[in-house]
């Protein structure tokens, strides 16, 4: 821990995809540092792409004021990888060149990187490179390395339920299976959470390889003891059993109906995980998040990335969390004890 420092100059960007809480944690850094610590602060447009193209706006604190509630980033993002090379050989801008140089021409103390997987470890470069960096877990996936819970996840399962909610509605009143898509290429996280809070009979996620004639014939078997209507909870990167194009559920619901003959729908709740206000628990989250982060940068204790461990806000050095992510382990508490209560997991 260093010496406190009054008066630094910070910058903000928010990159990679959107989530619920991304602007309760600019307040939280902007807020803290320019009230507590009477630091200055600029918000980078669009992620990494304002930093290449100097493009930023020097936020007071009325700029901070009523944007809490409010989805999306007023700062704006984008999904830049600044490391990655476009292939343009020897004529390739060098965008980490840029981006330190319009890091010293702004006249920042240090870089607030808030995002996913992606944006903590070109955090983590940019620190190789000589920046002053913290970075903010935030994704709708939860797979973020190295801290219990990233701000979005909240919100996108509280989202997912009540869509679940509603399906077991149209299920019973029509005797069908119903089956529902939520997000999570590689983590399945969401399905798990909202899955086992929706009553879901079938939860299927990528990290457990399933059986589809297994789910099969555990559907069938409800209906035979007299459970007309099941609910599949399903992350959108399972296997496919279908070689085509189409969504993981609309590829599972006719394999099902192949095996079964029993009627069965699907429906893909897409991006509507990722929009709209952030939960309570998001926003308290976030804004510990943003002030912790703001608490690191007066202790010039930079290249960390702040985490959520049993309840308490810590700090994690951003080289042991880059290139890593939290996958849901098929040993989970969760996964136990949600099959013991009879739960399917295609195995």
């Amino acid at each position: 821990m260093g010496k406190l420092t009054k008066g630094q100059r910070i910058g903000i960007l928010t990159a990679g995809g959107d989530c619920p809480g991304i602007n309760a944690a600019i307040r939280g850094v902007g807020k803290t540092a320019i009230v507590k610590y009477g630091m200055s602060v600029v918000g980078i447009s669009d992620g990494f792409t304002g930093m290449i193209n100097k493009e930023y706006r020097e936020l007071t604190e009325q700029d901070l004021s009523g944007i809490l509630t409010v989805g999306g980033t007023i700062l704006g993002t984008s999904r830049e990888k600044p490391f990655k090379s476009s292939g343009k050989g020897k004529n390739e801008i060098k965008k980490p060149v840029l981006i330190k140089e319009h890091y010293e021409q702004l006249g920042l103390d240090c870089l607030v990187c808030i995002g996913g997987n992606g944006t903590i470890k070109t955090a983590h470069l940019l620190a190789q490179e000589g920046l002053n960096v913290i970075g903010i877990p935030k994704t709708i996936d939860n797979d973020v390395w190295g801290t219990d819970q990233s701000f979005g996840f909240d919100s996108a399962v509280n989202i997912a339920v009540e869509a679940i909610d509603r399906l077991h509605s149209t299920a019973n009143s029509h005797k069908r299976i119903m089956i529902i898509e939520l997000m999570g290429h590689n983590a399945g996280w969401i399905a798990l959470y909202s899955g086992i809070a929706g009553g879901g009979d079938v939860i299927l996620i990528p990290e457990i390889e399933y059986d589809d004639t297994k789910v099969a014939e555990y559907l069938v078997h409800r209906v035979n003891d007299n459970k007309p209507y099941s609910i599949v909870v399903v992350a959108e990167g399972i296997k496919n059993p279908v070689k085509d194009s189409c969504s993981a559920a609309q590829a599972l619901s006719k394999r099902i109906n192949e095996l079964t003959g029993l009627e069965t729908r699907e429906t893909v709740l897409g991006y509507i995980q990722r929009g709209g206000t952030p939960s309570p628990m998001d926003r308290v989250l976030a804004t510990r998040y943003g002030s912790a982060a703001a608490d690191l940068i007066a202790e010039r204790n930079f290249g960390k990335m702040v985490a959520l461990k049993n309840t308490e806000i810590i700090s994690v050095p951003l080289s042991d969390v880059a290139g890593k992510v939290k996958l849901v382990d098929p040993k989970d508490p969760l996964v136990i004890q949600a099959h013991k209560m009879g739960t399917n997991f295609g195995f």
